[in-house]
């Protein structure tokens, strides 16, 4: 059974603008397949830009959170959210950075009983905070931060790389953005 990847159309390869296309191919020469994400996207040239620029500098910046805790961000998130796009493909990129094939999994389905440190889980504590009640965020949540050594800035970008990614699961939801059957194999 052949799915859509979205409820929006899909603009060919070829018939997208030069820089777009470029970024494509050079994402499919790296993995080996074209994540959807960047097809569903692509048939808005200038949204496609402004969201990519955004994820590049929030999930590819050096700095004390490590790029497999941002995944972890992502992946207890949108799990969230019920983003099944982001869940597969942003946990398929954390099994890869933690190199481990139990962590996404163990994310997704509730973070608390994961293998992870207790500096990890006041990360994750917070982002889900940011994520379903941001409203909410008080000094409090800043003071159990700081107490596991993320300064000011880390919190900034647990923050954004929570609130972009709720923007993201929406948008994913909406369109039914289908994950790659390659995510799902891959770091196992």
């Amino acid at each position: 059974m052949t799915h859509a990847i979205s409820r929006f159309a899909v603009p060919k390869l070829a018939d997208m603008p030069e820089d777009i296309r470029a970024r494509i191919e050079a994402v499919q020469e790296k993995s080996g397949f074209i994540p959807n994400v960047f097809l569903a996207l692509a048939h808005r040239p200038d949204e496609f830009r402004a969201f990519f620029a955004y994820h590049d500098a929030l999930m590819d910046k050096p700095g004390p959170i490590t790029k497999a805790e941002r995944e972890m961000i992502v992946v207890a998130t949108s799990a969230a959210n019920q983003c099944q796009y982001c869940v597969i493909a942003h946990g398929a990129i954390l099994r890869i950075r933690a190199k481990s094939p139990l962590i996404a999994d163990q994310v997704a389905a509730n973070y608390r009983k994961a293998d992870l440190t207790p500096r990890q889980k006041a990360m994750l504590d917070f982002a889900m905070k940011v994520s379903l009640r941001a409203q909410e965020v008080d000094d409090q949540d800043f003071a159990a931060l700081h107490a596991h050594g993320f300064s000011d800035d880390d919190i900034w970008d647990i923050t954004s790389i929570a609130a972009f990614f709720a923007l993201s699961n929406r948008v994913a939801n909406v369109s039914a953005m289908r994950p790659n059957a390659e995510f799902y194999a891959m770091g196992r």
